[in-house]
């Protein structure tokens, strides 16, 4: 029996990702779902990649009020409990260009919205993940044989006691330091975990 063997692509972006990924081929037919919606899915799948990798469990409040998922962190180590819950909010745009110049970029918020996010003093924290990703959905992941890329990058940041200043809606800034991976994930439980802030 006969295997067929895979095509070679053409003009490949592989470059720009790094060796190792696969060569894009002719662009996708693509299926009609709106690009907001489909960047709410992009957002989800970034914060179960994080938080696998960070050992921590997801749940999502039903129903939502204002808020998109638990995120919870159970170590020895921790003071206040066995096991620690952050409240995560995620927002995504494609407004903003990769490896924004400066220590932070603004980003704009419904006032309703922060003001479920600054509110204090709280008994679970809440952190706000900004995902910034290319106005392309072509340009959103890559595969390959040994990673999937996924493009651009989330911040986080805390916004408790941040006030409100707009009539209908208040910019606050994102802090560029603040990448939203692992390791963030691990620090700020651990930072929950002693009784701190995120």
């Amino acid at each position: 029996m006969a295997l067929a063997q895979p095509e070679s692509g053409g003009p490949s972006r592989a470059e720009g990702y790094g060796g190792g990924l696969l060569p894009q081929q002719i662009a996708p037919l693509r299926g009609t779902l709106a690009t907001t919606a489909c960047m709410e899915t992009l957002q989800v799948g970034y914060l179960h990649a994080v938080a696998a990798a960070a050992g921590c469990s997801l749940s999502q409040p039903f129903p939502d009020n204002g808020i998109d998922w638990h995120v919870s962190h159970g170590a020895p180590g921790h003071l206040v409990d066995d096991e620690v819950t952050i409240k995560v909010q995620l927002k995504c745009t494609y407004q903003i260009p990769p490896h924004p110049s400066g220590p932070t970029f603004a980003f704009t918020l419904d006032n309703a919205h922060l003001v479920k996010l600054a509110r204090t003093p709280v008994s679970v924290h809440k952190i706000l993940v900004v995902m910034v990703v290319p106005r392309s959905q072509d340009d959103w992941l890559r595969a390959g044989h040994d990673r999937l890329d996924l493009r651009h990058c989330c911040y986080w940041t805390n916004l408790a006691g941040h006030a409100v200043t707009g009539r209908h809606r208040t910019t606050v800034r994102i802090p560029t330091t603040r990448i939203f991976d692992d390791r963030a994930l691990c620090e700020i439980m651990t930072r929950v975990g002693a009784g701190g802030r995120p």
